[in-house]
């Protein structure tokens, strides 16, 4: 299974943008898919998840201000985030578990400037 997240980028505290990840393979739907960050000299951490159910889970710090969902048609998982905040600044990863699989996109970079 292959990964391939897009939709980051730089944006002013305040504002949006909506990552994608898109992955490979037949197991998507059956899949639990989550987005982690990654800032500088930080451990990665969960940001936002969705099970194959569609149950949603967030961090407290994205609370109200992020929504995860998926379109299992395409085998794409999204990440809305607005009211961007500065310290949302990291590199963003998306990854899919089943089974056996727990497998990694390559990452997106969100810079929210002040």
């Amino acid at each position: 299974v292959q990964l391939q997240a897009s939709g980051g980028g730089l944006v002013q505290a305040g504002g949006s943008l909506r990552l994608s990840c898109a992955a490979s393979g037949r197991i998507f739907s059956r899949s639990a898919v989550g987005w982690y960050r990654q800032a500088p000299e930080k451990q990665r951490e969960l940001v936002a998840s969705i099970a194959s159910g569609g149950n949603t889970n967030y961090a407290d710090a994205v609370k109200g201000r992020f929504a995860i969902s998926r379109d299992n048609s395409k085998n794409t998982v999204y990440l809305q985030m607005n009211s961007l905040k500065v310290e949302d600044t990291a590199v963003y990863y998306c990854n899919l578990r089943f089974g056996p699989y727990d497998n990694w996109g390559q990452g997106t970079q969100v810079t929210v400037s002040s």
